[in-house]
């Protein structure tokens, strides 16, 4: 099995958190999203993983530092790293072909962007699987139609008229992804476009339309990481599934000065409290000191130093100097607030 992850996006939506760091290596209760989604998917499929493949974007951007954790990534799952580059955004279907070379044997593909709690089994009589949530506002998102046997006959993208409740989540599983990869050849031959850019959709609905079979997989969870207000609170729904697997949150070098953890936390490495309630639903990288403070439902990443805070749905980035008053705020790395 591979597992295929375009992540080359630039994450606009969650800045000024993602000018110095590509949104999937930020952290969310204590590890970067792009390895919380690889390692839950890894788990899901209850089956070695051969190779991880990810298709990341310039390289002044997505540096060495970024390729050797993404090497480490695979390695820690017993899987080749492969690393592709898609040098200019033309949309999901493009991202994938970046990585062509790859696009052979039973494969998962999955968008770097979201994060999901499952369990269940491939259907062994699926060509292929997308992952799907039961969602509210069907409107707002893309969503699959299905037949009497509850295959997927077709993709909606924000349909008017009511199709389904079951959003499309950027996860799909191939029994061979060659094929997938001939008709996205054909997309991209043709210059069929949606919206300017060559998509996935287009070479799905390919597949179907020759008698491929669909089927959905159903998520218990689905957490979102598009903007700074759904990040802090996938931070806190994380931390509560953590908790409930009995795993431990808190490093045992944390110093307690007059403080107080409310959990469910995470607390990193060489940590400083004092004064300080911390909790609950607080992620708080390494090497952090916070005094003076109470936080809560805030993810706070690594080297900063919070003083006089009242923090809540708050959410700050590396090496900042924090000594103020405002609640809910965002900052993004090496900015000071004094």
């Amino acid at each position: 099995m591979k597992i295929i992850v375009p992540m080359a996006g630039r994450g606009s939506r969650l800045r000024p958190h993602t000018l110095t760091v590509p949104k999937p290596l930020i952290p969310v209760a204590g590890k970067p999203i792009v390895n919380r989604l690889v390692e839950d998917i890894a788990k899901i499929l209850k089956e070695p993983i051969e190779e991880v493949a990810f298709i990341l974007g310039d390289e002044a951007f997505f540096g060495a530092d970024v390729v050797a954790n993404l090497e480490a990534l695979a390695q820690s799952l017993g899987a080749k790293a492969s690393i592709y580059r898609q040098d200019q955004p033309l949309g999901t279907g493009h991202a994938i072909m970046c990585a062509k070379d790859s696009l052979s044997g039973p494969a998962v593909v999955a968008y770097a962007d979201t994060l999901i709690r499952a369990d269940f089994e491939l259907d062994p009589e699926a060509d292929a699987v997308i992952w799907v949530k039961q969602v509210d506002a069907p409107e707002a998102y893309g969503v699959v139609q299905l037949n009497e046997k509850n295959e997927i006959i077709e993709l909606v993208e924000k349909p008017k008229a009511f199709v389904s409740d079951l959003a499309v989540i950027g996860i799909y599983y191939f029994k061979d992804i060659a094929v997938l990869k001939g008709e996205l050849q054909n997309v991209l031959d043709n210059n069929i476009q949606n919206g300017g850019e060559y998509q996935i959709n287009d070479g799905i609905k390919a597949m179907m339309a020759n008698g491929k079979v669909f089927k959905t997989g159903s998520v218990d969870e689905w957490m979102d990481c598009g903007n700074k207000n759904v990040t802090v609170e996938t931070n806190s729904k994380m931390l509560g599934f953590l908790q409930n697997d009995g795993e431990s949150l808190v490093d045992a070098s944390v110093i307690l000065d007059n403080a107080t953890i409310i959990p469910p936390c995470f607390i990193g490495k060489n940590v400083t409290l004092k004064n300080s309630t911390i909790g609950p639903n607080v992620s708080l990288g390494d090497n952090a000191k916070i005094q003076d403070s109470a936080l809560k439902n805030s993810l706070i990443q690594s080297n900063v130093e919070i003083k006089n805070a009242n923090l809540d749905n708050a959410m700050i980035g590396n090496h900042v100097s924090y000594d103020g008053n405002f609640t809910s705020i965002s900052i993004g790395d090496y900015s000071v607030f004094e």
